[in-house]
């Protein structure tokens, strides 16, 4: 069974906008529409879509600049060349981290792991997939270990 791309952007907003919209579909569904507008959207559009994206990063940075208590950092795998390396990866994730140690909340966006790892063009192979759960669970550990203890992360992978 497959979800149509409106369900699933809406499911993608509802869980980055959370802290803001407090799990309300409906508010999820206005900043769609609003996101959709300003981006002229279609129908069909895929919630990784790098318009969308980018929208949607943007707008959250500015909700969370009002919010001195929340951080938000976005990295995109798919920007750097060599987004699918472990020390890159690092790298990117751990430039957020350190941007985001300061906030007792705070969002960490990851989008387009799986196109760094798999690109549209190749296929799904057993060491893709291993390189890629690799990098989910690097990147887990990290948010885990550098993050305060106290403090309360939510980690989105696009």
């Amino acid at each position: 069974m497959t979800r149509s791309p409106q369900l699933r952007r809406l499911h993608f907003l509802n869980a980055l906008f959370a802290p803001v919209t407090g799990q309300d579909l409906y508010l999820a569904q206005q900043i769609d529409e609003a996101i959709s507008t300003s981006i002229g959207d279609t129908v069909d559009r895929e919630p990784t879509d790098p318009a969308f994206v980018n929208a949607v990063a943007q707008l959250f940075e500015k909700l969370c600049a009002d919010q001195p208590k929340h951080g938000f950092f976005h990295w995109d795998a798919g920007a750097a060349e060599t987004g699918d390396t472990p020390l890159f990866a690092r790298a990117g994730v751990m430039q957020g981290l350190r941007k985001l140690a300061v906030y007792p909340e705070s969002t960490l966006l990851i989008t387009n792991l799986r196109a760094a790892h798999c690109p549209a063009s190749k296929r799904w192979t057993s060491r893709r997939r291993q390189n890629y759960d690799d990098s989910v669970a690097l990147i887990r550990d990290l948010a885990a270990a550098r993050s305060r203890r106290n403090a309360n992360m939510n980690l989105l992978f696009l």
